[in-house]
């Protein structure tokens, strides 16, 4: 029997959000009908896809081939879309987006470099704001589309109206002055100092969860926000820190080391937009898309 493609977008909703529940509702569809598509899957290909524990569910090695192809095929049809967009009339119209400052570097940035090119109607405005400011001004029609991050374990929900794509799992790493021994498990950080993130941030979270894992509340010292303060606080002898993959695209401050530390997690960046009957527009999923095809190229450190 040969597989319906469309049940391959179920299986890579349930890869990237780890979970049946969170790939229903990114879906905007029932547990159920997600639990109902895998095993048509599972019995078109005669292959277990997803294996299930205590955790959550994990991908089988067939699973992941399958995954692998659901991706490829979702890049076809981002490409698909650019061509079709230039064969039609042009997309034209201005795009607000609010997103994170990795979220800018990584993704937008490089869209922005190309636009006059590939899209000279197109608008796109950006502002630099923190996941509370930009999903505020999502809902208050100051924005378009947001990228937002989180700590692999939230089980924050997309509200009703809204849609949630995901641009990029990217591990946490850790760094550590040059000076500072290094660390081959999570145990060995113990007694560390710890710099702290700002608490409304995917790394305060994170943090937490490491410490939960390790059985204790981790101290911290000083503040941070930015990734880039991070770094000069770790360069400055102060302590260690997590930061995720994209933080470190850039050339290290002198006297910092990266450490990849099994038990870390990773950080999600996604993008969200309203979804109604007139949106998102032709121009926002344009953007979208071309951030999509820009994420999936990223090679993370």
């Amino acid at each position: 029997m040969a597989t319906d493609p469309r049940r391959l977008a179920f299986l890579l909703a349930v890869y990237r959000t780890g979970g049946v529940l969170a790939a229903a509702d990114v879906m905007h569809v029932t547990p159920s009908a997600v639990s109902q598509q895998i095993q048509r899957l599972e019995a078109e290909e005669g292959v277990q896809v997803l294996e299930r524990g205590p955790r959550g569910v994990t991908l089988t090695p067939a699973g992941r081939v399958l995954a692998d192809a659901a991706e490829r095929i979702e890049n076809e049809l981002v490409e698909a879309r650019r061509e079709l967009a230039t064969m039609g009339d042009d997309v034209s119209g201005r795009v607000r987006v609010g997103a994170v400052q990795t979220g800018i570097r990584a993704v937008i940035a490089p869209l922005l470099a190309r636009l006059p090119e590939d899209y000279p109607g197109v608008d796109l405005i950006v502002t630099e704001a923190e996941p509370v400011d930009a999903l505020r001004g999502l809902r208050a029609g100051d924005f378009d589309l947001v990228i937002i991050e989180s700590d692999e374990e939230s089980d924050a929900t997309v509200p009703r109206g809204q849609r949630e794509v995901v641009l990029i799992d990217e591990p946490w790493r850790l760094v550590t002055p040059s000076a500072f021994p290094t660390p081959s498990q999570l145990e060995d950080l113990r007694d560390a100092a710890w710099l702290g993130p700002e608490r409304s941030t995917a790394a305060a979270r994170a943090l937490a969860r490491v410490g939960a894992q390790m059985g204790t509340t981790l101290p911290t010292r000083h503040s941070y926000y930015d990734f880039d303060v991070a770094l000069a606080l770790v360069a400055a002898g102060q302590g260690i820190a997590l930061v995720p993959a994209l933080a470190l695209q850039e050339d290290l401050p002198d006297g910092v080391e990266v450490v990849r530390l099994p038990g870390l997690g990773s950080r999600r960046l996604v993008a969200r937009h309203r979804e109604t009957r007139r949106e998102p527009g032709p121009a926002t999923s344009a953007m979208l898309d071309e951030m999509l095809s820009t994420a999936t190229e990223l090679e993370l450190w």
